[in-house]
C-alpha cells in the first residue's frame, strides 16, 4: 500500500445510486436561475472615483452606464443565441443573463462630462473625475431700505 497526500475520494450518500438525469433536471436545481451581481471595487483618490466591475463573458457593447440625478446605473445584457439542432442535449447552462447596479453619487463632486469607462478582460473601469471645487462667492454687503 502507497501513501499520498490526497485523501481517495468517498462517495457522497446524497447522490449514490441516483440517476444522472435526476442530477441535472430542474426540479432538483429549482426552476429560477441563479441572478448574477457583479462584484465591485470602489475608491477615491484626490483625482476621482474609481469603480472595477468583475463581469467576465460580456461584450463592451453589452454595458449601459448612464448618471442621472446624482444616481450612477450600470447594467448589462448578455444573450447568447446557440442554434445546436443536430445535437441531444439533456441540459442546456449557456449564460443568458443580466444586472443592475446603482451607486449614489456625492452631490456636485463627479464631473459627468469626463468619465471614462473602459471594459477588459472582463473587468468594467469607470474612471469618474471630481469636479474642481466652485470658487467661494466674494461677500456682499446688502444695502437696507
Amino acid at each position: 500500500m502507497y501513501h499520498t497526500k490526497f485523501a481517495p475520494a468517498r462517495r457522497n450518500p446524497m447522490f449514490f445510486g441516483m440517476p444522472f438525469s435526476a442530477l441535472v433536471n430542474d426540479s432538483f436545481f429549482g426552476t429560477d436561475q441563479a441572478a448574477f451581481v457583479p462584484a465591485v471595487n470602489v475608491s477615491e483618490d484626490e483625482k476621482g472615483f474609481h469603480l472595477s466591475f468583475n463581469a467576465p463573458g460580456f461584450e463592451k457593447e453589452d454595458f449601459k452606464v448612464n448618471i442621472e440625478n446624482n444616481l450612477l446605473t450600470v447594467s448589462a445584457e448578455h444573450k447568447a443565441e446557440v442554434n445546436e439542432k443536430e445535437k441531444n442535449y439533456t441540459r442546456l447552462e449557456f449564460r443568458y443573463g443580466s444586472f443592475s447596479r446603482s451607486f449614489r453619487l456625492p452631490k456636485d463632486k463627479v464631473n459627468e462630462e469626463g468619465v471614462i469607462a473602459t471594459y477588459k478582460n472582463g473587468i468594467l473601469h469607470l474612471e469618474l473625475p471630481k469636479r474642481e471645487p466652485a470658487p467661494a462667492a466674494a461677500a456682499k454687503t446688502i444695502q437696507v431700505l
